[in-house]
């Protein structure tokens, strides 16, 4: 059998094949933070992937700050996310949801009015973010997290995981990447503590452990999994010692036996994640990042990783696990429809079969 469609197991996750859809930001919930129907519609398509990692989600009010992002803490927003999961096990899939807490890469226009910036250090990041009221905007200046509220996040989290099982979530996965809250504890630039969430990395990575350690606690940890990308920049974020940083947090977690790490290329040079991944990580690895179907099947053959997400190419191919299973053409995606609202440029690509009957 071709690897890529083998059968595979993450912690508590049963695949059917070795083909992840990674978690993509498309913008597409409403002003509330609430899926709709495109947004049911669009995973549906996808379902025959092994394991939809569903798009960064907030565990609260203080975690959005992007626009017209989803959250998980409110009645509606679960029953809008269990239309999700009803129509992706009814295609046979899996699907787990992404908890993204974007600290202080967020903007006051994107969130509800009252709910706070926060960051481990008030050291606001220097870019800019898109709203619909007012345009590009800078971001906010974070409020700095006290202890007590530190343990509200952690509790916040915890809740947003047991919320994500009440939907239908088959798991969630920690974003510990792209600057968002976790790793601005993580790094050295944004973390001026000197508690015991600051100062020596053990500390720094004290924070994405609790927060992993109190999900686990809740729903198991063979349906927790994390996401790293050691040496990320993205969102203004500055680390002295990204390799030991994330080793660090790897070697901390262990005893949890989480179901995966879904491990990222890292931008920095001689830095091999998925070799950091292999020697410290959980059993069960999924690679992501330019990957296509030659690389991935090199990739898993070699026993770099256990899985391989694949997160462009879902976007303008809602079959792409048939197509890749029978090598057919691969179609393109819009870049400029990929965070408008609606169904323009989402969940309207056509599958292959719908390609051949328009075109015959």
């Amino acid at each position: 059998m071709d690897i890529l469609f083998e059968p595979v197991r993450l912690g508590e996750l049963q695949l059917a094949n070795r083909i992840v859809m990674a978690p993509m930001t498309r913008s597409r919930a409403d002003a509330r933070a609430v899926p709709g129907s495109d947004m049911v519609e669009y995973y549906r398509q996808r379902a025959s992937a092994g394991l939809i990692v569903a798009e960064g989600t907030a565990p609260s009010a203080s975690g959005l700050g992007y626009c017209r992002t989803p959250a998980i803490y409110n009645r509606e927003q679960i029953s809008a996310w269990q239309q999700v999961t009803r129509a992706v096990h009814e295609q046979g899939g899996r699907i787990v949801l992404q908890l993204m807490h974007v600290g202080r890469a967020a903007s006051h226009y994107n969130k509800p009015q009252g709910a706070p910036t926060v960051a481990p250090s008030s050291l606001p990041a220097r870019v800019q973010l898109f709203s619909d009221s007012a345009g590009m905007v800078d971001a906010d200046v974070p409020q700095a997290l006290s202890l007590a509220a530190i343990a509200e996040v952690i509790g916040d989290f915890r809740q947003a995981a047991l919320s994500a099982r009440e939907a239908g979530f088959d798991g969630v996965e920690l974003h510990c990447t792209s600057g968002y809250l976790p790793m601005q504890f993580m790094a050295s630039g944004s973390n001026l503590r000197t508690d015991a969430y600051g100062g020596p990395v053990q500390q720094r990575v004290r924070f994405a452990k609790e927060v992993l350690e109190a999900m686990a606690a809740a729903i198991g940890a063979g349906r927790v999994g994390l996401r790293l990308c050691p040496g990320n920049p993205y969102n203004d974020i500055d680390d002295r010692e990204p390799e030991h940083t994330a080793t660090a947090l790897c070697q901390a977690v262990a005893p949890l036996g989480l179901a995966y790490l879904h491990i990222m290329r890292s931008p920095v040079p001689g830095l091999d994640a998925f070799a950091l991944a292999r020697a410290h990580g959980p059993q069960g690895l999924i690679l992501n990042d330019g990957f296509d179907a030659a690389s991935a099947r090199t990739a898993l053959a070699a026993g770099e990783g256990t899985a391989v997400s694949f997160g462009r190419l879902f976007i303008g191919n809602p079959d792409l696990v048939e197509r890749l299973r029978h090598d057919r053409p691969l179609a393109g995606f819009d870049r400029k429809t990929l965070y408008t609202p609606g169904a323009r440029g989402y969940s309207d690509y056509p599958t292959w079969q719908q390609h051949l009957e328009v075109t015959q």
